[in-house]
This record gives structure tokens, sequence and C-alpha cells, in this order.
């Protein structure tokens, strides 16, 4: 049976089949969650499996090996956030939705998101969670014969906090989540 968590524990520790990684459109290591998945993967083969590929539009992602942290990582693009007027909603959607789609088409049954755009990419977090949730609780209607654990990594209270409470407003069963920091 399919469940959607939040828990406190950084995203190269939360222990999934695939974990996602919050990238830009280029596909290169950057900082924040990107260059901390970067460095836990060893940044040096992913960088070229990721050069390999080349390239990803923003509201969409692609999967590469994960080396030694997982065994894939998806790069999914989420938009800068501009004033939510400039289609940055149906983008963030859109990269959850093609996310999960990618465990499907590989066969992976567990994966760990970040709060994509969330960073430095400047989406207010409540926003974020709203979408996220949003898009993960859809997709796992559409595709309710397929079986995953998808669980949100946070490190801040504050956000893991708002994360349970945007599920409750949205009426989402949220699995309980653990401290593992």
């Amino acid at each position: 049976m399919s469940s959607i968590s939040i828990k406190k524990v950084s995203i190269t520790k939360v222990g999934t089949q695939a974990i996602v990684n919050a990238a830009n459109e280029q596909l290169m290591q950057g900082g924040g969650v990107c260059g901390h998945i970067f460095n836990a993967a060893g940044p040096r083969r992913l960088q070229d499996a990721c050069d390999k590929i080349g390239f990803c539009n923003t509201g969409d992602a692609v999967i590469t090996p994960g080396f030694e942290l997982c065994d894939h990582i998806i790069h999914a693009v989420g938009p800068i956030y501009i004033n939510g007027l400039e289609n940055e909603p149906q983008m963030l959607y859109s990269c959850y939705k093609r996310s999960l789609s990618l465990c499907r088409e590989n066969d992976i049954h567990s994966v760990g998101f970040p709060l994509i755009s969330a960073g430095i990419f400047g989406y207010p977090t409540d926003k974020v969670w709203r979408k996220a949730l949003q898009s993960c609780n859809d997709w796992l209607k559409k595709n309710d014969d397929y079986d995953i654990d998808i669980i949100f990594a946070v490190i801040d209270d504050e956000v893991y906090n708002k994360g349970i409470n945007e599920a409750q407003d949205l009426g989402i069963v949220i699995k309980d989540g653990k401290d593992e920091l």
C-alpha cells in the first residue's frame, strides 16, 4: 500500500531506493540540496551522468544512477519563484508528477523528496507544500495499482510542521514521520 510521509531527516539519509535532486536545467552541481546530493553520491561520476543527459526543462525530471548514495537519483527541475502568476504552480506540480512517473517506469517503490524550489529558487514554503502534496496525492490516486512510499525529507522543525499542517488542510493522510537527524 502506498504512503506519503514527512520525516525530519537529511535527504541523503532517507534510505529510499531513489532520491530526488532539486536540480537546475543544466543538471550542474549547485549549492544547497543539490550540492549535498552530488557530494554524497560522488560528485564526478554524478556530474558525468548528468552531462550525458545535458539538459532538463523546468517542470520535468530525468533519472541517473545513484552511485554511492542510492539506486537512482531523479533530477527534478522546479521553477524559480517570481510571483506565482508565471506558471510556477503548474511547473512545480509537474516536476513532482514526472518524478513519480520515472519511479514507476524504473520499478522504484520508495522515493525521497526535498521541497523542490523552496530553497534558492525562492518558492514560499507553504505554497511548495500545497503543490507537492497535491501532486503526489493526485499521482497516487491515478496509479493506485502501483505501491510506492513517498517520503518528504526536511531538516527544519518549522518546515516539517508546515508540511503536516498543509496535509491536514488538504485532507491527505500522512504516515507518521520520525526525527532521524
